[in-house]
Parts: C-alpha cells; structure tokens; sequence
C-alpha cells in the first residue's frame, strides 16, 4: 500500500477504536467541554462587564483610565479588543487564537493593576491568563490551520 492508499489504525482493528476512544479520549472529550464552559463564560464577562462598559462610557471605567494616565482613547481600545476576543472565544476556529491575543491583555492588565492600581485585583486578569492559555494550548491545531490559512 502507498502512503496515499493507507488506512488508520482505528478504522481497522477494534484495539485500535478502543484506544481512539478509550479513557484517554473521554478525558479529552470532558476536557474540551469544561473549558466550552469556562469559554462562555469568560466571553460573556468581557462582552458585559468589561467590553461594554468601557465603550459606553461608564462612569468607573472613565475614572479607572484616567488614573491609569494614558487618555481615554486607550479605554476604547481595550473595550474593543475585549469585545473582539470574547466574540473569538465562541467561534471554534478562532477560539486559539482568541485566548492567545487575551493572554496578552490579561498581561497587560495585571501589569497595570501591580505598578498602577491596586496590586491585589492583579488575581483575577491571571487567573483569566491560565484559562485562556489552556483554551490556546486546547485548540491549538484549529489555530495552525487558521494561519496555515492565510499564509497561502
């Protein structure tokens, strides 16, 4: 048989469909929903809490970047890319990418919240950076093939 002609493993002995779909995948299967879960909700609490918020105008979140001392243009930059990643949290093929990009807000804001604002709510923007690096590190074949994509 060439290359082209081989068939998988799974498709052709029941050991191998059982390790396809042994412990292993059901882990991975329970993985990959627990963090759809922690996805869904992350995206809904930077499109609501946080995203929104800072494009409207609120009023803390006005005060919260002047004492920042970047201007309020940086506040609109930040409710957008917020916005961004949250609606690529809930698309599958974006969804690596998405949390890759946040994992780099969510430096941002921990660094802002040590050196700026108050040093104890840095917890919350890293817990948020280990969840969005397992979702990168979950879906990061999709995101191969996303730019795989647009190389050609």
């Amino acid at each position: 048989m060439t290359a082209q002609t081989t068939r998988t493993p799974q498709a052709r002995t029941p050991q191998a469909r059982a390790a396809v779909t042994g412990p292993a995948a059901d882990g991975r299967r329970t993985l990959r929903k627990v963090l759809w879960a922690a996805q869904i909700l992350l995206a809904a609490f930077l499109l609501v809490a946080s995203g929104l918020p800072k494009l409207a105008g609120q009023a803390d979140a006005v005060e919260t970047f002047t004492e920042i001392g970047w201007g309020q243009w940086f506040r609109y930059v930040t409710g957008v890319v917020e916005i961004a990643g949250a609606v690529g949290l809930v698309i599958p093929r974006l969804a690596g990418l998405a949390a890759t990009g946040l994992i780099g807000l969510m430096a941002g804001a921990i660094l802002t919240q040590v050196l700026v604002l108050e040093p104890a709510w840095s917890a919350l923007p890293a817990a948020f950076a280990v969840v969005f690096a397992a979702v990168a590190w979950d879906r990061r074949a999709e995101s191969r093939r996303v730019l795989r994509a647009l190389k050609r």
